[in-house]
């Protein structure tokens, strides 16, 4: 699989300096967890749900999340994952299926064990497990259970432990939760894959809920726990780990998203205004906004719970041409030592050692989303993308 896939490769030749790289389950955890991307979840319920995981992977999803947990009604577990079970089975009996990673989001640790074995041979297809609320006190009971399950089965498992939980919001206790999470998951570490944060969560316990134009940063409660998780569980110095952004809770029930006219425009002519428009009409204008401060802020990928969220994701991730340039200037063998040198756009100033670390994560971002030509935008590259 690879981010873009999805087209025509004369099409991803004419977007791309350089091309998103190639990736399998089974590949680096460094490279999965900078290529999950938009992370789709979908109810276990849904009744067609082999048909409707290949259907997204058409569409350009990399990584889907399996919910047993909130987005299910307490009545609906046990029904819930005898259809995620036979599903599974599903795909594993199309021998030219070729689905996302995924990913199971569970209530309870026991399910972990119990669902790895009932899958049988379809385990193959599993990625790993979603772990909701997670806090030290709750984390390493899953993270045991994911390891036994590991060792039993002889996959390969990931954990992805969503931040939420209401100690980790409340100021008196936020600072010890952090510490807690970060001690579970540096024990775990070779099978945490990513933190995933749970803003929903968050404004459930003040009463809150952000309207569609503003973002999870203008509400100042959850944009300070941001801010401590990525502080304390984000770093680059070798001890952090990916933090993915927040859902985007608003969306259109369209199958076509866009104006008809944008699929109908030449490549490379689409109008950026006409498309900034329907963005707007959408109520993904604050989501737009929402993932350029995602970046900002030291996240990467992002929760979404409805495709049309899924391609201004990955469109927004790919490495611009300049960005590009920078990241190789600074990370020139000769340039080690240190110094301060004029961007090649002559725009800026890239200084060597501070800009290190950014550089890194740029490269890193680079390989998996792709660089983009020099003359090809966000208008174009989401545009290419979109189901027609």
């Amino acid at each position: 699989m690879r981010h873009f896939g999805h087209i025509a490769p004369e099409v991803r030749e004419r977007l791309f300096h350089r091309e998103p790289c190639a990736f399998t389950a089974d590949s680096p955890p460094q490279l999965i967890a900078a290529a999950l991307g938009a992370t789709l979840y979908s109810p276990a319920t849904r009744p067609r749900l082999a048909d409707d995981i290949l259907k997204q992977a058409g569409r350009g999803v990399i990584s889907m999340v399996l919910c047993l947990e909130d987005s299910i009604d307490d009545a609906e577990v046990v029904g819930a994952e005898e259809n995620l079970i036979r599903h599974f089975r599903d795909l594993a009996a199309r021998p030219d299926a070729e689905p996302p990673l995924l990913f199971i989001r569970v209530r309870a640790p026991e399910q972990i064990p119990d669902l790895t074995h009932r899958l049988g041979p379809a385990v193959r297809l599993l990625s790993g497990f979603v772990l909701p609320k997670f806090t030290e006190e709750r984390g390493v009971p899953f993270l045991e259970s994911l390891a036994a399950a590991e060792t039993a089965s002889g996959r390969r498992l990931f954990a992805m432990p969503v931040l939420e939980s209401p100690q980790l919001l409340h100021l008196e206790s936020r600072a010890e939760t952090i510490t807690g999470i970060a001690r579970t998951v540096d024990k775990y570490r070779d099978r945490v894959l990513a933190l995933r944060l749970g803003v929903t969560d968050f404004c459930s316990a003040y009463g809150l809920r952000r309207p569609p134009h503003m973002t999870a940063y203008d509400v100042q409660i959850v944009a300070s726990v941001i801010g401590d998780v990525v502080n304390h569980l984000g770093r680059a110095d070798g001890t952090g780990f990916i933090v993915t952004g927040p859902v985007w809770e608003y969306f259109r029930v369209q199958e076509r998203m866009f104006k008809p006219q944008l699929r109908q425009s030449p490549f490379l002519e689409v109008r950026a205004e006409e498309l900034r428009q329907a963005l707007i009409e959408h109520d993904l204008d604050g989501l737009l906004r929402e993932i350029e401060l995602d970046r900002a802020n030291g996240l990467l990928g992002k929760t979404c719970i409805h495709p049309s969220h899924v391609m201004p994701v990955h469109a927004l991730s790919v490495v611009s041409h300049e960005e590009y340039g920078d990241a190789q200037d600074i990370l020139r063998p000769e340039r080690d030592g240190g110094g301060v040198m004029r961007s090649a756009y002559t725009n800026k100033m890239n200084e060597v050692k501070p800009h290190r670390a950014w550089a890194e994560r740029t490269l890193r971002r680079a390989e998996v989303f792709g660089v983009a030509r020099e003359d090809v935008g966000f208008v174009e590259l989401l545009s290419a993308g979109l189901p027609v």
